[in-house]
């Protein structure tokens, strides 16, 4: 009785308490009273099909062993997964706006007249009137304009500064170079203490020298100054003076020989510019014949420096711009110039301008052919309509920015430049002052509306119509 009422209570409880099983008094087992219930309910169960116990894609009709012997598990109604839920419908049309197209879900300028999916079965968005225009804007949300950082700033007028830099080398001024030659046969008697690079200034002696040709001539000179005889002697002593210059004898020498009415066996030659000895020739004793050069010496307060101009930026420079010059052997400091002279030639191996700039050089730092380079201020005082150089986008045949037109939308607009310095570059033309352009993230933009496309058809007249419009990168983007 007790093992009847037990059976009655955990088949009440639904077998949860049953105990894995029971001996009767007289030594027979009875079987689980859970395996009971189990096996009960499995008999009023059938399976619907068997699968893989490993998990594997495999299934069976009936009962079957796998490779490692395992029995395959069956599966019941109830164990069968639930019907998957259904996929998000398409995007339902607004049946109170009208449909333009639909527009590839990725950007791509694809469009359809129908409702269409991509070939990774993303269904197309529709388009809707009003959502497109026919401007050429390009619409962003404000949550996309945010997490691409877009900036714009207003095209302004401002003075553009174009900076030409051009390397070069020093060189002397030839308008102050003096070379001090005889013009009849000489022999030079003394030389003063000069030697090249040695600076002297003007009336300097330099060297003492005889020739016979000038000791004729002083004495001819000389002879009609004392001469008492009247008619005709001044003329005759002009012409005598007038030799003595033409063998260039230095003024000084003429005027003491006229106080002392004697004629030296020797002149002394003398420095005619202060400057820097360059050359010296003379040696004591030696024969100078008519033309040879004794002495050459520079005026280096003025030098010049010789830069070589690329031809690209030819049309930027002109006669009197002001250069800042910097001797790469003086580190930090700089010399001040103007343009004197831009040669009328173009190298046809460097592709270069060579152009001459004055320089003052007071103290003599700046010494002949040493590197320096230029930086040309070709600035004009004249404001022009300027943006920044990052809102350019460039392809190479066409120069376009992005007006930034509120609201997020952004218009592609095709510009004319001119020059370039400072960061901005000129607006000739397509951009009014005051209209804001895209500075920074416009790149991404270009990317996200096809911006080429958009171009192309902007700038051509075409008709109004989806295949058109989807060429033209133009589309709501959000």
């Amino acid at each position: 009785m007790k093992t009847l009422r037990l059976l009655t209570t955990t088949l009440a409880l639904g077998g949860a308490l049953a105990p894995a099983g029971y001996w009767h008094s007289s030594g027979e087992r009875w079987p689980a009273y859970a395996a009971v219930t189990t096996t009960a309910a499995a008999a009023e169960r059938k399976p619907l099909y068997y699968r893989d116990p490993g998990g594997a894609p495999a299934w069976s009709a009936g009962p079957k062993k796998d490779a490692q012997g395992r029995d395959y598990l069956p599966i019941y109604d109830e164990d069968e997964p639930a019907a998957e839920p259904p996929k998000a419908k398409p995007q339902q049309a607004n049946a109170s706006r009208k449909i333009l197209y639909y527009r590839n879900p990725m950007g791509l300028p694809d469009t359809s007249p129908v409702p269409k999916k991509d070939p990774m079965g993303m269904d197309y968005v529709p388009v809707y009137e009003g959502d497109e225009t026919d401007d050429g804007t390009v619409r962003l949300s404000p949550g996309k304009i945010q997490r691409t950082g877009v900036k714009s700033e207003p095209a302004e007028r401002r003075s553009i500064s174009v900076a030409v830099k051009a390397p070069g080398t020093i060189q002397l001024d030839e308008r102050c170079i003096s070379v001090i030659a005889m013009r009849a046969e000489s022999f030079v008697q003394k030389i003063a203490d000069v030697t090249t690079g040695t600076r002297v200034k003007a009336g300097q002696p330099l060297m003492e020298v005889y020739s016979s040709a000038i000791a004729s001539a002083a004495a001819e000179y000389l002879a009609t100054l004392n001469s008492k005889v009247v008619g005709g002697v001044e003329a005759y002593g002009r012409g005598s003076r007038q030799r003595l210059m033409n063998l260039d004898v230095p003024e000084p020498v003429i005027t003491a020989m006229e106080k002392s009415k004697v004629a030296p066996v020797t002149v002394q030659w003398t420095a005619p510019r202060d400057g820097i000895v360059l050359e010296r020739n003379a040696i004591e004793g030696m024969r100078a014949n008519p033309g040879d050069v004794l002495f050459r010496i520079a005026d280096t307060s003025v030098v010049w420096a010789l830069v070589d101009v690329a031809e690209r930026d030819l049309g930027n420079i002109a006669v009197g711009q002001p250069v800042t010059v910097r001797a790469r052997s003086f580190a930090g400091r700089s010399f001040a110039g103007k343009i004197a002279v831009v040669h009328p030639q173009v190298n046809r191996d460097t592709r270069t301008v060579r152009v001459r700039i004055e320089l003052a050089n007071p103290d003599a730092a700046l010494l002949p052919d040493m590197y320096v380079d230029a930086n040309i201020d070709t600035a004009d005082s004249t404001p022009v309509l300027a943006v920044p150089d990052s809102s350019v986008l460039d392809t190479g045949s066409r120069q376009a920015v992005l007006v930034d037109k509120g609201e997020g939308r952004f218009e592609p607009r095709e510009v004319k430049l001119g020059r370039r310095g400072g960061g901005y570059v000129e607006v000739r033309n397509g951009l009014a002052a005051g209209e804001a352009v895209v500075t920074s993230a416009n790149f991404l933009i270009d990317a996200e509306s096809n911006l080429k496309a958009a171009l192309k058809g902007f700038a051509e007249a075409g008709p109004s119509r989806p295949e058109a419009r989807s060429h033209s990168g133009m589309g709501e983007h959000k």
